[in-house]
């Protein structure tokens, strides 16, 4: 064999050189994560035409290489709004700078604004600046902006959604995004059916052959059964049900989805999840801090439709269900349905539910004012502030456990939490002086804010006497692992764009959850005022009461 340049045989060298061009153009596409076929200059060589190009080093078993992005572009409307500045932008860049998505990943904003796409760049650039949770990188943010533009306009506006669809083929032609893209709809419900008609009327909601699009929609969806279901049918019309991902941020939080491996990957906690060891479960929501500047949006919606009709649920549906067959979104809605068809309402919702209002009272040393006094509130409003029912699930896993749920503002302190509360031991050899101060075992996850578990069990106090009291275990996110949890904004987004449903609730849960909360909303509305509570306390007494006519009281998170 004859020899070439340096000893390479020369035959080794016409294939280097023949190859070389290709070499690169499959690295520079595999780098912007397109196929062979994507939008690179340079065309595949003929003879490898139908080859699909695949990395080696990436296996599905294997879990150091995170799930990446493909070609792709997020379109945000509303983006001038609180949520899309303090979390979605920012959510954005942290994946960015963790390397989760494609390097010509584009991001468009749509809202009513007489702005230039520098001027959008600037803004979000201010939201990283001030909200993101990884370091700011100029590399990083300088890659993602060149992808970012933006589009003034109405939601009714013909013009400006023309002018949308144009710029998606401009980026689909410049950044390789392939007809890749999730319209983002963060705005007021009301206007979800004008948006997503407007995507079907400009033909931006039918993916070209090979492509995705997919519609992302934010809480409340619809305020009952029957506005659930009318928007349902809106949305279905232009996106299949699988196209469309409703968001509930306490889904996509690292402790709700531990809850999951809690229970089905540990042998020691699923033998006791069940009537036969469970007293009674407590789900909390907490917050410190009174509706702010969202009089317009929270005054005729209340605490129960704002978060127990979603989060809440959610999080009772997972604490309840059954072990699915898988970890996919089909599996785990069939086992989520069970839980919340088994769902029963008590038959005195006035003994079993409680509705309160927060009252003027100093907190967190400062004086502040009541729900009916705050800016833009009707002083004769009945809008729940705090909301909290008792639900039984009549199914044979937890028939007769009762399942309480509560929601408020101005609380306490800002807390989510479950807590599974077991049953007494049914014989104790102690007498009762040395377990006066011995409580019922419980397993609490902490959602947030010290995302985590707690184990609380009885044990012996250091000394000669025989006393026994509550002693924790704790688990914490953050001293036991390196990595910080991520934003929940960060994953559902990346499960957006990855097709991945599994933490969305779909339009079955929705409706479903909307059959439970009705019939206590029609009775609040025929049956008197909220209770009121001083701003700082837990609740109302009525609440207190509620669960002490069991002989159980709320657990102080």
């Amino acid at each position: 064999m004859s020899e070439g340049i340096e000893g390479i045989p020369q035959t080794a060298e016409q294939e280097t050189k023949g190859t070389k061009e290709e070499k690169e153009a499959l690295a520079a596409q595999e780098a912007a994560g397109v196929e062979q076929s994507g939008v690179s200059g340079h065309a595949p060589r003929a003879e490898h035409a139908d080859t699909h190009f695949e990395n080696p080093l990436r296996d599905a078993r294997d879990r150091r290489l995170p799930k990446i992005a493909g070609p792709s572009g997020l379109v945000i409307f509303g983006v001038t709004g609180d949520l899309s500045r303090k979390k979605l932008m920012p959510a954005v860049y942290d994946l960015a700078n963790r390397g989760l998505l494609p390097p010509g990943f584009s991001l468009v904003g749509f809202a009513r604004r007489d702005w230039e796409d520098q001027d959008f760049a600037q803004v979000v650039h201010d939201a990283v600046r001030e909200h993101a949770r990884t370091p700011f990188r100029e590399e990083v943010w300088q890659q993602l902006a060149e992808g970012m533009r933006f589009i003034p306009g109405d939601f009714d506006d013909d013009t400006a959604f023309k002018q949308l669809r144009s710029a998606i083929e401009e980026l689909d032609a410049s950044r390789g995004t392939s007809g890749n893209y999730a319209f983002y709809l963060s705005v007021p419900p009301k206007f979800f059916p004008k948006v997503v008609q407007q995507l079907k009327k400009h033909k931006l909601a039918a993916a070209p052959e090979g492509s995705w699009r997919r519609a992302v929609i934010e809480k409340p969806f619809g305020h009952d059964l029957a506005s659930a279901e009318e928007l349902n049918r809106i949305v279905h019309d232009v996106f299949d049900p699988e196209q469309v991902f409703r968001i509930d941020h306490y889904l996509g939080k690292e402790t709700v989805q531990n809850l999951l491996a809690l229970r089905f990957a540990n042998q020691m906690f699923e033998p006791i999840w069940n009537r036969s060891y469970v007293d009674h479960v407590q789900i909390t929501m907490a917050e410190d801090i009174g509706i702010g500047g969202r009089a317009g949006y929270y005054d005729g919606i209340g605490a129960a439709r704002d978060v127990i009709q979603n989060h809440l649920l959610q999080l009772m549906a997972l604490t309840a269900m059954e072990e699915p067959a898988a970890f996919d979104a089909p599996s785990l809605l069939t086992e989520k349905l069970k839980v919340l068809k088994a769902v029963r309402l008590p038959q005195d919702l006035g003994a079993n539910t409680v509705r309160g209002q927060y009252g003027a009272a100093w907190q967190g040393g400062a004086k502040v004012r009541g729900y009916l006094e705050e800016d833009g509130i009707d002083p004769s409003s009945t809008t729940d502030t705090y909301a909290a029912i008792r639900l039984q699930v009549d199914n044979r896993r937890w028939a007769g456990v009762p399942f309480y749920l509560r929601t408020g503002k101005r609380l306490g302190r800002r807390v989510t939490e479950i807590a599974v509360v077991f049953q007494r031991a049914p014989h104790s050899p102690f007498d009762s002086t040395a377990t006066e101060e011995l409580g019922s075992n419980a397993i609490v996850i902490r959602v947030q804010p010290d995302e985590g578990m707690t184990v609380r069990f009885g044990s012996k106090v250091p000394g000669t006497s025989m006393e026994i009291r509550d002693v924790t275990m704790d688990f914490a996110y953050g001293e036991s692992f390196t990595e910080s949890s991520p934003e929940a904004y960060e994953r559902l987004i990346l499960d957006v764009l990855l097709g991945d449903a599994n933490l969305f609730p779909r339009h079955q849960e929705v409706e479903e959850s909307w059959k439970i909360l009705d019939p206590i909303e029609q009775y609040w509305a025929t049956h008197g005022r909220p209770a009121q509570y001083a701003s700082g306390s837990w609740g109302p007494e009525e609440a207190d009461e509620m669960l002490a006519r069991d002989g159980r009281s709320w657990r102080r998170p």
